[in-house]
């Protein structure tokens, strides 16, 4: 397996993997990937076996200190050089997923943002994946004033 950071020629990919991977109404759309990979195509970390994408992670960095809704549809709101790294989405292909694909996509992310000077890491998450996300070292700080995709989300926060 490979980890490496996106290009424009990835976009099919990921698109097609977002929508094996989240709802209709979470998953992000073709053209919102494609504004994300013009502005931050370093921010999307990308697990390859072969040539089959097996997971994803992907995110814009700011100074803002939430993750909001707002950050979702803007991909300019990115800052290269911002404090936190926003994690947008945590994506492994369903027929690859409880193999370890996510969490080693994980480490190296967060190993990333530290090397980068990040103050940390931020995401929201459902309910049921606030322990998973916890064994990364990610604390939960209640209900997210987010409502993207009309769900619950937990606010979830690594700090260097």
């Amino acid at each position: 397996m490979t980890i490496r950071t996106a290009t424009a020629e990835d976009l099919e990919a990921i698109a097609a993997l977002e929508a094996a991977g989240f709802p209709p109404a979470e998953a992000a759309t073709h053209d919102q990937i494609a504004d994300r990979l013009t502005q931050y195509a370093d921010h999307f970390w990308l697990l390859w076996e072969g040539d089959r994408l097996i997971s994803l992670v992907d995110g814009m960095v700011t100074d803002e200190p939430h993750l909001t809704d707002d950050m979702y549809a803007d991909a300019t709101m990115h800052r290269e050089n911002g404090a936190w790294q926003m994690i947008f989405g945590v994506v492994t292909a369903p027929d690859a997923r409880r193999t370890g694909c996510a969490g080693t996509l994980l480490r190296h992310v967060i190993e990333q943002a530290r090397r980068q000077g990040r103050q940390g890491i931020v995401l929201t998450c459902k309910e049921a994946l606030i322990p998973f996300y916890e064994t990364f070292g990610f604390r939960e700080e209640g209900v997210s004033e987010s409502v993207h995709g009309g769900v619950k989300w937990y606010e979830m926060r690594l700090t260097f």
